[in-house]
C-alpha cells in the first residue's frame, strides 16, 4: 500500500516507529534509502518530493549524522544512510531583540525547530569554492563525531543578519558580525573602504 506521495506503507512505517515497550537492541542496518534532502530544504523519497509536512518533521526528528559526516536516519528498530546536497535544514524565519551583546536572535527552521543563536548554535559562514559567495549556517546540534547537524541560512534571512551587522575583532581581524546571548559571530571582513571610514571616526 502506497500513499499519494509513493511511499511504500510496510518499510516506512516500520522506519518511522520512534519508539516502544521492546528491549534496547542495536537497530538493523538498511543500507541506502531512497531519501534525498535538496539544498533548498525538499525531502524527496524515490525521486519525488514528500508534500506533507507533518511526515518531514517526523523523519527530521530521527535524522543522525555520524562521525564520517553522512546522515542517517535511525530508529530504536533500524537505520539507514541518506542522501543531503547540502545542509538538512534552512533556516527560514528570522526573529531579534536587544542590541549589541544583549542582542538575542532567534531562527526558525522548515521543520519549525526554533534555535537560539548563542554558545551552543553558534552561526559559520563558508563560502562558495566557485563563486566565493558567503554561505551562512546555524548549528541545530551536534553529531556523533566533528560533524554538526547544521541549517543553512536562507538568502533573505541573512540579508536581515547583514542588516543587523555592526563592526567587532575576530582573531585579530577587523568584521562584520552580529551577537547573540553574548556571543558574537563574524559574518564577514569589512570591505577596504568601510574600513577608511572607520578609521577616520577614531
Amino acid at each position: 500500500m502506497d500513499d499519494k506521495h509513493g511511499l511504500q506503507a510496510p518499510e516506512m512505517m516500520s522506519l518511522a516507529m520512534l519508539g516502544g515497550t521492546r528491549p534496547k537492541r542495536s537497530p538493523v542496518e538498511c543500507g541506502d534509502l531512497p531519501f534525498v534532502i535538496q539544498r533548498d530544504g525538499t525531502w524527496l523519497y524515490r525521486g519525488s518530493p514528500i508534500n506533507r509536512k507533518e511526515l518531514v518533521c517526523l523523519f527530521a526528528s530521527v535524522l543522525r549524522r555520524e562521525a564520517c559526516g553522512n546522515f542517517f536516519l535511525q530508529t530504536p528498530a533500524e537505520r539507514g544512510r541518506i542522501e543531503v546536497e547540502d545542509a538538512p535544514f534552512v533556516a527560514v524565519e528570522l526573529d531579534w531583540s536587544g542590541i549589541g551583546p544583549t542582542q538575542i536572535l532567534t531562527f526558525r527552521t522548515n521543520t519549525d525547530q526554533i534555535i537560539t543563536a548563542g554558545p551552543d548554535h553558534p552561526i559559520r559562514v563558508a563560502h562558495d569554492l566557485v563563486t566565493c559567495e558567503p554561505i551562512p549556517y546555524l548549528l541545530i546540534r551536534p553529531g556523533s563525531g566533528h560533524f554538526p547537524v547544521e541549517a543553512r541560512i536562507g538568502r533573505a534571512v541573512y540579508y536581515e543578519l547583514v542588516a543587523l551587522a555592526e563592526p567587532g575583532i575576530v582573531m585579530g581581524r577587523e568584521v562584520l558580525g552580529v551577537w547573540s546571548q553574548g556571543e558574537f559571530f563574524a559574518l564577514g571582513d569589512i570591505p577596504d573602504e568601510d574600513l577608511a571610514d572607520f578609521d577616520d571616526l577614531e
